[in-house]
């Protein structure tokens, strides 16, 4: 079996695309037609910009997006998945892939996706940080002991390493603790805010009303989603999924292992980087991984 995965926000460079653009007349339709949806030349920040530029969370976001998706389009015969999956974010690239959501409908979502995120954000200073060599249960327990600031388990990434959200004084009493009790290391990310933490709900409102609106299809293989790490086929469990994603940690550990029980023994990444590849190799390292690409 061959599952399709998706990264997620963090994997955008500058030339993301742009060869793509180049070599496909179908890419290139699809580029400038999210120019025309989005309002601005995407684009021109995403194969000329600056990494300021692609920082933006209204612009790295949908950039990531097109970039994997757009990939997926062109690959034509070759794209035949059997599961799929995407990281945070990557969610959205990978529904649009199997056929649940059409790419308009998914481009529009991703941006109304960063747009809400970005006025949470806003709203209180807040931030992540990644966890490493400590076992999950402690770091559980340890933000858990925590109760005067808001601050949770935010990404299951792989084994040892987990991904904390909340508010700046909670992330930073957080890493205190967790560095007394053995983690190797704890590092604060570059981040605009508390993605998957409770610090979300505002958006999670926002982008509800938005999701709740659209039509979801019954997809072409089954995706496995962030909330639960399961796979899912039907549209309505789908939506209630992706609306639960930004208040609610990324299953990703979770998601690797079901689908290397489920069978999988080749993954393919479609999207800027190599992230995702990395991490599927330290639960198994005979494990067939590669990188989506146009021939």
């Amino acid at each position: 079996m061959k599952a399709y995965v998706f990264p997620g926000q963090g994997a955008q460079f500058v030339g993301m695309g742009k060869d793509l653009f180049d070599k496909s007349p179908k890419a290139k339709e699809l580029f400038l037609k999210a120019n025309t949806q989005l309002k601005f030349k995407i684009t021109d920040l995403m194969f000329e910009g600056t990494d300021e530029d692609l920082k933006q969370t209204n612009v790295t976001q949908p950039a990531i997006f097109l970039h994997s998706v757009i990939l997926a389009m062109t690959l034509g015969e070759e794209f035949r998945p059997d599961l799929v999956a995407g990281h945070s974010l990557g969610e959205f690239s990978a529904l649009v892939a199997n056929k649940t959501l059409t790419f308009e409908d998914g481009l529009r979502l991703v941006s109304k996706r960063a747009q809400a995120m970005q006025k949470a954000c806003d709203l209180q200073p807040s931030t992540m940080a990644a966890i490493l060599g400590l076992d999950d249960k402690e770091v559980e327990l340890i933000c858990a002991s925590i109760k005067n600031e808001i601050v949770v388990p935010a990404n299951y990434n792989s084994p040892g390493q987990l991904v904390i959200s909340g508010s700046e004084a909670g992330i930073a009493l957080a890493c205190e603790k967790l560095l007394a009790a053995g983690a190797k290391r704890a590092l604060p990310l570059k981040v605009g805010g508390a993605f998957h933490s409770p610090l979300m709900e505002p958006a999670r409102v926002e982008l509800a009303d938005a999701i709740n609106t659209t039509k979801f299809s019954r997809g072409i293989c089954p995706i496995y989603q962030n909330v639960t790490g399961q796979s899912v086929t039907d549209p309505e469990i789908i939506k209630n999924n992706l609306i639960a994603q930004l208040t609610s940690p990324v299953r990703w550990t979770q998601i690797m292992n079901n689908m290397l029980a489920s069978g999988v023994k080749e993954v393919v990444e479609v999207g800027p980087g190599t992230v995702l590849q990395g991490l599927f190799k330290k639960v198994d390292k005979n494990l067939i991984t590669s990188s989506a690409a146009l021939v």
